[in-house]
């Protein structure tokens, strides 16, 4: 079904997508890779020696070396077999990454990194208060923003979006909606208008916007949603997700962010390498993301995707298959408005030798998160110096050139 039929569907139906507000034009999609992904082997650094050395079982072969080796993308990268689905965007130009990319946490947790990363804070720094996209939705909380101007796609609030002025956690669209016993809810809005519509409190404003959102999706199930240009969504969460926010995409309902997680890259134990369990994640994310951007080819100007996580592994493996916490990674992005067809960084050597007195780690953290993430939103979200300074307060966050 053509988009423009899906349009036309919810306009019939009484939702007017021109309403929306002029500055949620674009979606930042931010997938957060949960766990600590071994970004070096989504991305093989097949032209270090050291690479093979430090990984005899793990190491994805290098290119040309069969169905199961790297798939080429310059002189020293290659994409892990099971991200075939995303080389062509990297040949178009429209996929990318940017290396060493990390915090400045040292302790290996989790939860620390994690938290921290959400939250969009240095180490030592003075705590701010929510994450860094809940600041930048605050900061322009002069404009009119509905439930679905931030949607998390999960079950709970992810700390990246604490304190949005508005912001609706769901697993698919069809779980925001009013039950009734009869399966006949008009009565219920009914009451629920004429309770709200003269309180003019804060409680009544978000009831009110809360009621707008249950008629925005409902006139959105009722308008029959088929995925375009032949995209087929696998059958598990992630790619479902992604499902939800291309239809939230295309019927312009003024998203200006969606995050979802793609949990379970902790591979300490049994990693594996062209195959096994790190392989099926990789498959996972890239075929969702790939999905996603098919279904979505006459939408590419409205849409980017960035892909982070807490933190990378030791380039070693460990006695159990697998790898442990390390600290830098490669941060991966998709989008009209990404420098794509390169992975930008200096693969830093030093971290990688054996001569190294502190041991073979991982990837030495030279990029500063928060950078790649200001950036984001100066390229997806128009963010002026202004709110920056409240988004990331205290930093002066120069671009990094992985968005234009």
């Amino acid at each position: 079904m053509a988009a423009t039929n899906f349009t036309q569907q919810i306009s019939k139906l009484g939702f007017h997508p021109e309403a929306a507000q002029e500055s949620a034009k674009h979606t930042l999609i931010c997938v957060f890779l949960r766990g600590g992904a071994d970004t070096t082997n989504l991305l093989v650094p097949y032209a270090d020696d050291a690479y093979y050395r430090q990984r005899p079982n793990i190491a994805i072969k290098r290119p040309g070396a069969g169905s199961d080796a790297a798939i080429k993308l310059d002189d020293h990268y290659g994409l892990h077999p099971a991200m075939q689905s995303l080389h062509e965007a990297f040949k178009d130009g429209r996929f990318g990454a940017l290396q060493a990319v990390g915090t400045d946490n040292t302790s290996g947790s989790h939860f620390e990194c994690q938290d921290q990363m959400e939250h969009g804070e240095g180490e030592g720094a003075a705590p701010v208060g929510g994450g860094w996209l809940g600041r930048f939705l605050r900061a322009r909380s002069a404009e009119k923003q509905s439930p679905l101007s931030a949607v998390a796609i999960g079950t709970a609030l992810p700390e990246s979006l604490r304190g949005a002025p508005s912001v609706s956690v769901i697993e698919r669209l069809s779980d925001i909606a009013i039950r009734a016993k009869k399966g006949d809810p008009a009565a219920i809005t009914s009451a629920l208008h004429a309770l709200y519509g003269a309180d003019v409190s804060l409680l009544g404003e978000r009831g009110r916007d809360t009621l707008n959102l249950f008629q925005q999706v409902s006139e959105l199930q009722n308008a029959a949603y088929v995925p375009e240009h032949g995209a087929s969504y696998a059958k598990n969460a992630f790619a479902e997700g992604l499902f939800e926010i291309a239809r939230l995409v295309k019927a312009r309902v003024g998203l200006q962010f969606a995050c979802i997680d793609l949990a379970g890259w902790d591979t300490h134990f049994f990693q594996g390498a062209a195959g096994g369990l790190q392989a099926e994640k990789i498959r996972t994310l890239s075929e969702g993301i790939a999905a996603l951007d098919k279904d979505l080819t006459g939408h590419r100007e409205a849409f980017t995707v960035m892909i982070t996580t807490e933190f990378g592994r030791r380039l070693y493996e460990n006695a159990s298959g697998g790898t442990d916490h390390g600290r830098g990674f490669a941060l991966m992005a998709l989008g009209n408005r990404v420098c794509g067809g390169k992975v930008q960084g200096a693969w830093p050597m030093e971290t990688t030798e054996e001569a190294n007195p502190l041991g073979p780690s991982g990837i030495k953290p030279e990029v500063d998160y928060r950078r790649v993430f200001a950036e984001a939103l100066r390229t997806t979200q128009s963010m002026s110096e202004a709110e920056s300074s409240l988004v990331f307060p205290a930093t002066g966050l120069q671009n990094v050139g992985l968005f234009f």
